[in-house]
């Protein structure tokens, strides 16, 4: 976008929100004198984003959330499908996994790399690489997404913002239960259950589990096997204890697996000895093709299990937190990259991975009581991650990995391997260990101004090595062949990384009105240094900075049927830990795109975030998002060859939305009914930096339905849903595979999908 184009787009989204707040400004003093009752108002949104619960509309904050209802509506059963419920979010599959805010997020695979948006379930950092620890968005009570950098209040300072998820806390005195199942086309599955059961008159259990499927749209046609297809299943139990007004304890445990058949698969670039394999046999490259005949069946397995204990005291007037947590999660992946039949033509025939982290966490942190002139919250935290990964990657260089005769090659090349070593694989083990202390003071000036100073002293020590070890191909390939490296071992075969940093934020607030607050705020944001290993290259970076200016308003009108929250943002990073491709050889004198981790000297993100609700009657529900996202690397020079000062960041739509639209009404008879819509619409984007042409995604929007009755009492609901309504279609990232040409990823999500469910309260 021209910067004509931009600065129209910018003067023209902020008139339409200067007109829509104009009326409002009018009609203040006699909307809070004709207020409505509360049942017919929009419902107060209570988040704990300044560790306290209050209301989200008094935080000095841009805040997204949505709750477990309407994140039920919409269809979605992944925490990743949180990027199309709320605009300036968007996740990354691809380099490593992660999500992404305002444009930026981690893509990496190194893993002393910290994560620039940290997902938080139930006050517990969930930091382990390759995975988000949140699987099935089951009893869900809210997800609130917290934009810019966030780290004097969180455990982890993340650079680009906090994705917290609160689950549904165990109820004293109530037998309860929910159950719901769903069976849609493709085989689609989504059954889950919650329990809550009271244990006397201090203490309650909730039990909730889920098992969910999909069959994917893609096929191997050598194996006669669907690609994309998916399976989750897993459950969480919470106690929850209190003994006295003053003292309540919650021991929490989780277990979740998934496994995908989410492969590569070929778009265009493909020999032409390549491609007419692949078209004899029924595969045609192309934007939308989902097929491929490897002979071997490429999948993804995540197992996690968790448990955390929360003691939560009040000392007279003050309240004391303490959050102790620990996770294992096991990763192992097997993504084949040939294409073809072995006999045929291989590549990387065998590409496996076997990841498993273990961590430990410890947060405590007292809150002050509010109301007075000073109100404040200081707290500690230290979190040890263990990552321990074997990899291997045996290539034939483009030969057929049979001959006629069906005798296997003699000779592989160990791409993990080195040479000179024994061994056909590399052994990675990472230790990123963080303590912290951490506060915020907020001055109560006046009852309308108030000024919050919050602070954050971090020490990180991250340290890596590699080794190489061998692992028996038998059980894999079948055969017992030699193995050759492809590169020399590394000059170093391990690093360790120390860095200390302050952050800070300053946040000065002002109620114009009772239901209208003005704020501004100042912080940085602070990621640590870390160690990488590509190629056998042993290839550290330097930690990452930024400093980020927001100011907005937040606002409800006419007796809380209307909510409008305008921001403005603006986040400048230094020596932001970027990623670029690489070649490193391949074994056969060609070479192979690697995803190589480095410092960008500067990248900038900004633009405008708004969203408006109205409850024009009771039981209808109207809401809206919209935000414009400039997000470009302001100095990007790798190996003074390449230049990508001015190109945009990956995963970074200029415009995102969101729209939806609830009605529930009751009959007389008691009958009820209910209808959803939402919509969500990203504009184009790239996902690889640089910008390549290849990695262009166009703007697409994707339209949810769901309609359904409810018996009378509301303890039955029967209804029918849709998800992708017009079929569009859309990759969610490419990659260019040496010979094998350009490769790209495909989403179930990216299909309609029609079904029926239903929901039974007891």
């Amino acid at each position: 976008m021209s910067a004509f184009k931009r600065t129209r787009a910018i003067h023209l989204f902020s008139t339409i929100l200067a007109g829509a707040l104009a009326p409002c400004w009018a009609t203040t003093a006699n909307a809070q004198d004709t207020a409505v009752k509360d049942s017919d108002g929009l419902a107060e949104i209570t988040v704990t984003a300044e560790r306290r619960a209050e209301s989200s509309q008094k935080v000095p904050l841009a805040i997204q959330s949505i709750d477990g209802e309407t994140l039920a509506k919409t269809g979605y059963t992944s925490v990743t499908d949180l990027q199309y419920t709320m605009p300036g979010v968007q996740y990354d599959p691809t380099q490593g996994a992660a999500f992404q805010i305002r444009g930026v997020g981690s893509t990496s695979f190194d893993f002393s790399n910290a994560k620039s948006v940290s997902v938080v379930v139930d006050d517990v950092v969930m930091d382990g690489q390759r995975a988000n620890g949140l699987i099935g968005l089951t009893d869900i009570a809210r997800v609130d997404v917290l934009m810019g950098p966030q780290g004097t209040l969180f455990g982890k300072n993340a650079t680009s913002g906090v994705i917290a998820v609160t689950t549904v806390k165990p109820k004293l005195g109530e037998w309860s239960g929910h159950a719901s199942a769903s069976f849609g086309e493709h085989d689609e599955r989504i059954l889950n259950g919650t329990v809550n059961v009271p244990l006397g008159s201090i203490a309650a259990l909730r039990v909730t589990g889920f098992d969910q499927a999909f069959d994917g749209f893609g096929r191997n046609v050598t194996l006669n096997r669907k690609v994309g297809s998916q399976h989750e299943y897993g459950g969480r139990a919470k106690l929850y204890v209190e003994p006295s007004d003053s003292f309540n304890v919650t021991l929490s445990g989780d277990y979740a697996y998934h496994w995908d058949s989410s492969v590569r698969t070929p778009v265009s670039g493909q020999s032409a000895s390549v491609t007419a394999i692949l078209n004899e046999l029924g595969v045609y490259p192309g934007p939308e093709n989902a097929d491929t005949a490897d002979s071997s069946f490429g999948e993804i397995r995540t197992k996690e299990w968790g448990t955390s204990l929360r003691l939560n005291a009040k000392l007279g007037e003050h309240e004391l937190t303490s959050v102790t947590a620990y996770r294992i999660t096991g990763y192992d992946n097997s993504t084949p990259a040939s294409l073809t039949p072995y006999d045929r033509y291989a590549y990387i025939p065998f590409n496996q991975g076997n990841l498993d982290t273990d961590k430990f966490s410890q947060e405590i942190h007292l809150a002050s009581p509010t109301g007075g002139f000073v109100e404040y919250v200081v707290g500690a935290f230290y979190n040890r991650l263990h990552a321990r990964q074997t990899q291997l990657q045996w290539s034939t260089g483009g030969a057929p990995l049979y001959d006629s005769n069906g005798t296997p090659l003699g000779t592989l090349i160990a791409l993990t391997g080195a040479i000179g070593e024994d061994g056909n694989a590399s052994l990675f083990d990472s230790v990123n260990e963080t303590m912290a202390a951490f506060g915020q003071v907020k001055f109560n000036v006046t009852p309308r101004f108030s000024v919050s100073l919050g602070g954050r002293y971090t020490h990180d020590n991250n340290s890596q090595s590699i080794d190489y070890i061998y692992i028996d191909p038998e059980p894999i390939a079948g055969y017992t062949p030699k193995f050759v490296a492809s590169s020399a071992a590394p000059a170093y075969r391990s690093g360790r990384v120390k860095g200390n940093n302050f952050s800070y934020r300053i946040a000065p607030q002002y109620q114009l009105a009772d239901n209208v607050m003005v704020y501004a705020s100042y912080s940085t944001g602070y990621k640590p240094a870390g160690i990488a290993f590509v190629s056998n290259k042993y290839a550290p970076y330097k930690e990452e900075t930024v400093k980020a200016w927001e100011a907005g308003i937040k606002s409800e009108w006419f007796g809380r049927r209307l909510r409008l929250n305008v921001d403005v943002f603006r986040s400048d990073f230094k020596d932001f830990q970027a990623t670029i491709l690489t070649q490193i050889p391949d074994g056969s004198g060609g070479t192979i795109n690697a995803t190589v981790i480095g410092n960008a000297g500067g990248l900038r993100t900004q633009g405008v975030e708004g969203n408006l609700v109205v409850q024009p009657m009771r039981g209808l529900q109207l809401s809206g998002a919209l935000t414009y996202t400039d997000a470009k690397f302001t100095n990007y020079v790798y190996n003074a060859t390449t230049n990508y000062t001015g190109t945009r960041l990956t995963n970074s739509p200029e415009w995102s939305g969101t729209a939806a639209a609830d009605y529930d009404h009751e009959f007389g008879s008691g009958l009820g009914f209910k209808a959803h819509a939402d919509y969500a619409y990203r504009s184009e984007y790239w996902t690889v930096v640089g910008q390549p042409s290849y990695s262009h995604v166009p703007g697409y929007g994707l339209v949810n339905g769901r309609l359904s009755v409810t018996l009378p009492r509301r303890k039955i609901e029967v209804g029918v849903y849709v998800r992708n309504l017009f079929d569009k279609y859309f990759s969610t990232g490419f990659q260019q595979y040496g010979a094998l040409g350009l490769l790209h990823y495909t989403s179930a999500n990216a299909r309609r999908t029609v079904g029926g469910f239903v929901n039974v309260d007891f």
